[in-house]
């Protein structure tokens, strides 16, 4: 019995001296790789007093770049350097110049981008699921040559199985499909019928494949937050709609829900496309042979917007997400208007709000008043007092669930994409906005946001500091996990 019983405790001490070891070496990692001071504080005490079960987090949550995804697209650049240049060649015709407060918000996201903001582009807003699906389905129903579908989560459900029929349509009559999904939004696919009836048709479908590799093994905390449909390299959709019945509005528990996508025609199609394309490459080392060229009757020569589509993650050089809030904050001058369903931004971005409405600037953030996600929904009510006070205008959206992504600085710039006000999608996730600068489409959006507002109804810092204790215990803890929601 003392025999067992010693080996028991040496087995323990073992552990825990291995442990230790670990989180030593996870320390070191954290200090030369953690974006901020506090992080690696809070990693490190976390490390130190609870190694068994902090090291195994850490290596899961506490990565922020993606390496694997920027060797593999350094490694098709070279391999692919043909196709590369068509796309280049096919855009470039259609650069536009940045000039006076175009220049003061271009520039900086241009170098953010890969992408260059292109002219001649038409981009029309689609409000909520049955205008956003009807417009993807009828411009997949006209297609000729291929069809690219990327989306978070696609659903095994009524919408689901309309995109899969149609896509099946399309494919027997010769078209070539793709279709890419992230594993964690759409983990429910894993072992359904619905991926093998698209492949049985002749369909290309998987999975992001975050996971790919063994260096990536672990990094669960990485996920492809994009939404992108391309027709034949001409007509792109990217927006806040997933592929699942509550985005047409037939949820019980949300009923409507208020969401916003964008239809691209013009050059700005095949930026959006080589986005996907670089999803598609690291998923299944295939390049698809697409095109790349717009023909003049195609395009609104002389007439059409200024679009940059601006894919932001994990494999930037710089934050793109946070600089891309950033600089259209910081350069707002009379209004910036943001919907956004979860509200948590990070230290930089929170001063930049309270900076931009104390230097007089008509600052308002819509989000929901129906939470989807219980600890982001909590986490965002601790911002609500400093925001107040600096005179930023906070507004619950109270007609069903805000979902749509969307943002309004002065009459010059609007963007629509997948980007929450998180650290998620701020670092963690793939994302991508399309950005305008158009007067005409700034004044659409304006629309569209003022009839949103009419569904809201303001709030300030006694919406948590005049709740209960309970209650802002609740907030407070949700708080401290910022980093990872």
């Amino acid at each position: 019995m003392w025999e067992y019983f010693s080996e028991k405790v040496a087995l323990g001490a073992i552990v825990v001296i291995i442990a230790e070891v670990l989180a030593v070496i996870s320390i070191a990692h954290a200090i030369m790789r953690v974006r901020t001071a506090q992080g690696t504080w809070a990693w490190a005490f976390a490390l130190i007093g609870l190694p068994i079960v902090a090291v195994p987090l850490y290596w899961v949550f506490g990565r922020r770049t993606f390496n694997g995804y920027k060797q593999t697209l350094k490694k098709a650049e070279q391999e692919h350097g043909e196709i590369l240049k068509q796309a280049i060649e096919g855009v470039r015709a259609h650069r536009s110049p940045l000039v006076s407060e175009k220049h003061e918000y271009g520039t900086v996201l241009e170098k953010l981008s890969r992408h260059r903001f292109t002219k001649d582009n038409q981009v029309d807003l689609l409000l909520d699921g049955e205008a956003t699906f009807g417009a993807i389905f009828s411009a997949i129903e006209a297609a000729e040559d291929y069809v690219l579908v990327q989306f978070f989560i696609i659903k095994d459900d009524e919408l689901g199985r309309e995109l899969k029929a149609l896509l099946l349509k399309k494919a027997a009559q010769g078209l070539r499909i793709y279709v890419l999904y992230d594993e964690v939004g759409s983990h429910k696919l894993k072992h359904r019928q619905y991926k093998k009836e698209l492949r049985a048709g002749g369909i290309q479908v998987t999975e992001f494949q975050t996971t790919r590799g063994k260096s990536n093994r672990f990094q669960v905390n990485f996920r492809n937050h994009r939404k992108v449909v391309v027709v034949d390299g001409k007509t792109a959709f990217v927006g806040g709609h997933n592929v699942g019945d509550e985005y047409m509005g037939r949820s019980e528990r949300f009923g409507r829900w208020r969401d916003t996508h964008v239809r691209i025609n013009g050059p700005a199609a095949l930026s959006a496309q080589s986005v996907f394309l670089s999803d598609w490459y690291w998923a299944v080392r295939e390049v698809p042979d697409l095109n790349w060229t717009i023909k003049n009757d195609e395009q609104q020569e002389g007439e059409g917007m200024m679009v940059l589509p601006l894919p932001t993650g994990p494999i930037d050089k710089v934050e793109g997400g946070t600089l891309f809030f950033l600089n259209t904050i910081n350069r707002a001058k009379e209004r910036l208007w943001i919907a956004s369903p979860y509200f948590v931004p990070d230290e930089s971005v929170g001063n930049a709000l309270r900076l931009a409405a104390m230097r007089g600037v008509d600052v308002r953030i819509m989000i929901p008043q129906k939470p989807d996600h219980k600890m982001v929904y909590l986490a965002g009510f601790s911002y609500l007092e400093a925001m107040s006070k600096a005179g930023v205008k906070m507004f619950r959206y109270d007609d069903g669930f805000l979902h749509q992504k969307v943002m309004l600085a002065d009459n010059q710039l609007a963007s629509v994409g997948t980007m929450n006000i998180d650290n998620r999608s701020l670092r963690l996730n793939f994302e991508i906005s399309v950005v305008v600068l158009d007067t005409g489409f700034c004044k659409q959006v304006e629309k569209m946001l003022e009839e949103d507002f009419r569904h809201c109804h303001a709030i300030d810092g006694c919406d948590y500091s005049c709740r209960s204790l309970p209650f802002r215990a609740a907030v407070r803890v949700a708080r401290m996990f910022a980093p990872v929601l």
